[in-house]
């Protein structure tokens, strides 16, 4: 005699203002912009052509294309437009040093599950993924 089979858990939605709340949260993303962030890249004191753009600044550009699943100009112009919304007088990365830059960068993005709505925090030591309560006591203390 065979057993039978389990049957699948059925669940219904009983708060549904509360769920589709939490289906909005799902796609929220803050992205916070430091003012005092190392865009421009520091003089190596070495001869020949100085980089102009940080490795943090190449990383946003590379975090974000990423991030939306564009292609690299298309990314650009993202980070453009994001850095024209914080009102960030700082210049983007060109297509051709982005693409050159990208093949010796070492990027390192720890991942965390959330819950929550994910930060992207930019500022002067690089490029995090937060949650909400460490960019506060980041910038505020605990």
């Amino acid at each position: 005699m065979t057993e039978p089979k389990s049957a699948k858990a059925r669940y219904k939605t009983t708060n549904w203002a509360a769920y589709n709340a939490a289906l909005k949260a799902r796609g929220a993303l803050t992205i916070w912009l430091d003012k005092d962030m190392q865009w421009y890249a520091p003089a190596s004191g070495k001869r020949g052509r100085q980089r102009i753009f940080s490795e943090a600044a190449i990383q946003f550009c590379l975090s974000t294309k990423c991030l939306f699943n564009l292609a690299l100009r298309q990314g650009l112009g993202l980070v453009e437009s994001l850095l024209r919304l914080a009102n960030l007088d700082l210049s983007v990365p060109d297509f051709s040093t982005v693409s050159r830059r990208q093949k010796t960068l070492r990027v390192q993005l720890p991942y965390r599950a959330s819950t929550t709505a994910l930060d992207l925090l930019v500022d002067s030591t690089g490029i995090k993924f937060v949650g909400e309560g460490e960019w506060k006591r980041k910038k505020h203390g605990a």
